[in-house]
């Protein structure tokens, strides 16, 4: 037990640190536009939420441990030195026994992310140490299946999706194509050397078709037994066609085999598809038609994008559960996804729930506070679209669908400046800028193609949102 705790003790230690390491396969640096209508239509629609929340829960809340990879032999990732490879996997995959999440509560978590202004759900049905958080018929390695088996609400992805949609959130499912519990993708008649399935597939084609068969299959139950889905976001970019293996993949250092991961993204969104039509499909970092939006992680593009795409980024410092985590300011959020917003893309911002079921206290408390500014400003983010003249100083601008309304939003640093200024986008003479969070209408003026105008007198800490007509309507 003693070296149990240390052993805990170490991984926790290290888990921030490395948490932030597994953006080793690259957003693509290219876009193409989906064929189908529906789906554009259902991707425009997803362009308006903007601010979305993404769910890491599965086995490591147990011990409080980074999500999945602390079971990957790579030479970024820490463990105890004094304990065996195959003895640490067996402890983790061990942690089945151990989860059983009788406090579980989706309403607590849809509340708080309706409280902080987010729209849109990305909840991880399975991570890639391939621990189910559906009632899956295709493995026994799932919260259905152990110490919560006899729980009402054992199938954790079916409520988790109806608290969301009660709050009219759209839902997607996260599901990692890689599965390293799976004897189909990490065989146990070899060593487990790096993230890649470790057996030639070239030489055990049967292995690898199991394994589609596994995958298809399991994406299937989601797509057919867990109601209106709207976004498929599939991670793990390495299990890929090796025809996709360029140059710029084999220089984003992760390791590639020799062979092909071909799992037939054509047949897995087209079945997905026939179940839910105009289903957004997220195959992350693999560039075409099945990664219908872009996936940046823990940061943000340099320049505005005139593309579908979204920063996916942890409030705190790793994307599960971690005991004493560190979370981002309010402030420091709220900065984030107003640039983010004025470059195009949306916020999905990563918290995780502790092992009973509920979200720490902290958490919520944070989201809270992003909500307060929200609330009062969001015609700034909602709904807006890129418009040329973005970014000037501290300011930062979106503008309307129609192009009739501009909106400004001034980053603040805790204290007010004398007035607010910038370069670019003129209003309309004769008009005046009104404040998003109180409804006053300001006046403003241009001196040498510079607009100014008066702080006003308020508490306003965080950013200052205004709208006005701009000069070209």
């Amino acid at each position: 037990m003693k070296i149990l705790s240390l052993l805990i003790a170490f991984i926790s230690c290290v888990n921030i640190a490395f948490a932030q390491r597994n953006d080793i396969m690259k957003e693509s640096t290219q876009y193409e536009w989906p064929k189908d209508e529906t789906v554009k239509k259902k991707l425009e629609h997803w362009q308006d939420q903007k601010f979305g929340m993404i769910i890491h829960w599965g086995v490591y809340a147990v011990p409080g441990i980074i999500e999945s990879w602390s079971i990957c032999s790579e030479d970024w990732i820490e463990r105890d030195s004094t304990m065996k490879y195959d003895d640490y996997k067996k402890w983790y995959w061990g942690l089945s026994e151990k989860f059983n999440p009788t406090q579980f509560n989706p309403e607590q978590w849809a509340k708080a992310g309706k409280d902080a202004g987010m729209k849109y759900l990305v909840f991880t049905t399975k991570h890639h140490d391939g621990f189910a958080m559906f009632d899956t018929n295709e493995s026994d390695y799932s919260i259905a299946k152990g110490p919560f088996a006899n729980n009402a609400k054992k199938d954790v992805a079916k409520y988790v999706f109806d608290a969301f949609r009660k709050q009219n959130f759209m839902i997607g499912a996260y599901f990692s194509k890689p599965d390293w519990h799976s004897q189909y993708y990490w065989w146990d008649k070899y060593a487990t050397a790096n993230r890649n399935n470790n057996y030639d597939i070239r030489k055990n084609p049967w292995r690898w078709n199991k394994f589609k068969s596994y995958t298809q299959n399991q994406i299937g139950e989601l797509m057919n037994n867990y109601g209106s889905i709207d976004i498929l976001w599939l991670d793990g970019g390495w299990v890929r066609p090796l025809a996709s293996v360029n140059e710029e993949v084999l220089s984003w250092g992760a390791p590639i085999p020799e062979w092909s991961q071909d799992i037939d993204m054509p047949k897995i969104a087209a079945d997905a598809r026939q179940a839910q039509p105009g289903l957004i499909v997220v195959d992350r970092t693999v560039h075409g038609q099945y990664e219908n939006y872009q996936t940046p992680e823990q940061k943000i593009p340099e320049k505005q994008l005139d593309y579908p795409w979204e920063s996916c980024m942890t409030l705190g410092g790793a994307w599960g559960f971690v005991p004493n985590d560190q979370y981002k300011p309010a402030k420091e959020v709220i900065h984030k996804l107003v640039e983010i917003v004025a470059k195009g893309g949306s916020l999905l911002l990563g918290v995780g729930p502790k092992a009973d079921g509920t979200l720490p206290n902290d958490v919520i408390t944070k989201l809270e506070e992003i909500g307060n500014w929200t609330s009062k400003n969001g015609a700034a983010i909602y709904g807006t679209r890129i418009t040329k003249n973005y970014h000037d100083g501290q300011n930062w601008f979106t503008q309307s669908k129609d192009g009739k309304t501009i909106y400004g939003i001034s980053l603040l640093d805790g204290y007010a400046p004398q007035e607010i200024s910038w370069r670019g986008s003129i209003p309309k003479k004769g008009t005046s800028i009104t404040l998003l969070s109180n409804k006053k209408k300001v006046k403003w003026k241009l001196t040498e193609g510079k607009v100014h105008f008066d702080f006003p007198k308020a508490d306003e800490k965080i950013a200052l949102a205004f709208s006005f007509t701009p000069e070209t309507n």
